[in-house]
């Protein structure tokens, strides 16, 4: 490592300072021999609308993205609230993360995570290694219908917990 890439920013501060932005939490899953897989995440951010692209960032070390990697292919799904269980299983490792979670049907084989906000199916545009992640662009192939679900808020992320919001529904 070249000395001018040597920080001199402890990891776990940063990991706490960095805790104190909000974030939605998303699957990115896939298609892996025929069955669903996927990993949650936090770090996932729109790119440009023409063309359409989105971005995320996982780590080197995940066990669930060399497999979607391979596809080509993932899908990006935004959680609501009430789906906290869903993401609890998909942090965790292993391959079976996936086995007690509701799919929605009649999607034409995307691995599509029932009674999400929203989801988006990409295709792999671009990945680029960036420190301890990889930074992932995917290029939006199909999503949601627009109306998938306005009554529900999304899982929310801040301080090291999940959070919802108060007052009306978005």
């Amino acid at each position: 490592m070249k000395q001018s890439e040597v920080s001199t920013i402890d990891s776990q501060a940063l990991r706490y300072a960095l805790g104190r932005f909000a974030s939605g939490i998303t699957v990115i899953s896939g298609m892996v021999d025929n069955m669903p897989t996927g990993f949650t995440c936090q770090s996932f951010y729109s790119v440009s609308l023409n063309p359409p692209l989105v971005s995320f960032c996982v780590m080197k070390t995940s066990k669930s993205w060399p497999g979607i990697r391979l596809s080509r292919r993932f899908t990006v799904n935004v959680l609501a609230e009430e789906q906290q269980a869903v993401s609890d299983a998909f942090a965790k490792s292993g391959s079976e993360k996936g086995k007690h979670v509701d799919w929605a049907t009649d999607q034409g084989g995307k691995a599509v995570i029932a009674k999400t906000l929203m989801w988006l199916d990409c295709s792999l545009h671009s990945e680029h290694e960036l420190g301890d992640h990889f930074m992932i662009i995917g290029k939006v192939e199909e999503m949601s219908p627009v109306d998938w679900d306005r009554q529900r808020n999304p899982l929310i992320y801040f301080r090291g917990q999940y959070r919802q919001l108060l007052g009306d529904n978005a």
